[in-house]
């Protein structure tokens, strides 16, 4: 993505990022598709699935941030990295052996969103000093052109992969991706800011709270965040279900349907600086905000054949494509506004606050799905979608400066 150079520390970063990424993506809906082809759960047990590795991680994640403050972030980086690799391939160990459970698909998921949480708050905080404030949005939407780059390429060569290899071939992919992100934290080089020093006013997560719910900026950001992104992915399990049981699409063809849609998210992380350069960083923001919640309640209309498959592909290429703008400026807008002395404990705030969210919402949403069935439950959510853009009524945002000269870097 462009030519502007953002320094050999930012490079290997971004290729921790990139190889990550991919694995994560080529292990698309791994968990739920294992919890429904081998252990033949259904539409509750596995929003269970999703919901409680989230909840639990969030829970175990808030002791972990005041711990993070006071440490080396790539050392932390990196030892989460390492935490989700042997996580992961316990799973395809314990498959081999015949002793894979539901209950060990919990244990793993809890693991991972735990450790998720802490490797997010800290690379917050590398980014933060890897690059110059007039230099984050171009790394954003450099993570963000990545992201839907591997979001377009995994899952198809997951589904692939897993119907001539079986239901955990990728799994092992994700794990050793992860092994190989740590190799690249390791090899950024650059001498490394000292932590923080301890005092006795830090309390971590909780502080993070108390600054993010103080901040008349980034409180309806976050709170916009927690049921958009809540809400979207409380529909996810529910969409599986309905596509491979109620519809009996093949995984392949689940697989296909969100592999073009990606291309709108790559459109969006590459058009935003040029958007925020015409327009101006809050209408960009606002109206991004306000256009990725139109879509999802077309997901509710989907059927059959063909048909269904389109329907599909067109809601989530208008719901990615604003994705792609809103996820790389909201994550600028929030870094540039965030003290260095408290960007950690505030990211792994925000962090813990959208997994919880998330994790409450999917869960209510599965039962929600055990009652209704997963169609009306997806209208449901898409019906409230269309109400959170309300939050933003009456958010005034600081002025920012360089954001303009920002825009302008962004390679096109």
């Amino acid at each position: 993505m462009g030519t502007r150079a953002l320094g050999r520390g930012f490079g290997w970063l971004w290729a921790a990022y990139s190889v990550s990424t991919f694995g994560t993506w080529l292990a698309f809906n791994a968990f739920p598709l294992i919890a429904v082809l081998v252990l033949q759960a259904g539409a509750a047990a596995v929003s269970l699935l999703a919901a409680a590795g989230q909840a639990v991680g969030a829970a175990v994640a808030v002791p972990l941030g005041s711990w993070v403050e006071f440490r080396r972030k790539r050392a932390v980086m990196v030892g989460m990295d390492l935490t989700r690799f042997a996580a992961l391939l316990s799973v395809p160990a314990a498959f081999a052996i015949g002793l894979l459970t539901f209950a060990h698909l919990l244990v793993v998921s809890v693991v991972v969103a735990a450790a998720d949480i802490v490797f997010r708050a800290a690379a917050g905080a590398c980014v933060k000093s890897l690059v110059g404030p007039e230099d984050l949005l171009v790394a954003n939407s450099r993570f963000e052109t990545t992201t839907w780059l591997a979001t377009a390429v995994g899952p198809p060569i997951g589904t692939a992969a897993i119907g001539f290899l079986g239901p955990v071939v990728t799994v092992v992919a994700d794990a050793v991706s992860y092994l190989f992100s740590a190799f690249g934290i390791r090899a950024i080089g650059r001498a490394e800011p000292a932590p923080a020093p301890r005092s006795a006013e830090s309390a971590g997560v909780l502080e993070g709270w108390r600054y993010l719910r103080a901040s008349p900026e980034l409180r309806p950001l976050l709170v916009n965040t927690v049921l958009v992104n809540g809400l979207i992915m409380a529909t996810a399990p529910l969409l599986t279900v309905m596509m491979l049981v109620d519809l009996g699409f093949e995984p392949w063809q689940y697989g296909l349907v969100f592999t073009l849609p990606c291309l709108g998210g790559l459109i969006g992380a590459r058009v935003v600086g040029r958007l925020v350069e015409r327009f101006g960083q809050r209408e960009v923001l606002l109206a991004a905000g306000v256009l990725r919640v139109c879509w999802p309640v077309g997901l509710a209309f989907v059927g059959p054949g063909l048909a269904g498959l389109l329907l599909v592909v067109v809601v989530e290429f208008g719901l990615i494509a604003c994705v792609g703008v809103f996820t790389p400026l909201a994550a600028t807008y929030r870094l540039r506004r965030i003290p260095a002395d408290r960007v950690t404990r505030a990211l792994a705030a925000w962090s813990v606050t959208t997994k919880a969210g998330t994790a409450a919402l999917t869960a209510l949403w599965g039962v929600l799905a055990g009652v209704t069935g997963p169609r009306v439950a997806i209208a449901v959510a898409g019906v409230l979608l269309l109400a959170t853009p309300l939050l933003f009524l009456g958010w005034e945002t600081a002025p920012d400066p360089i954001s303009a000269r920002a825009g302008n870097d962004i390679p096109q």
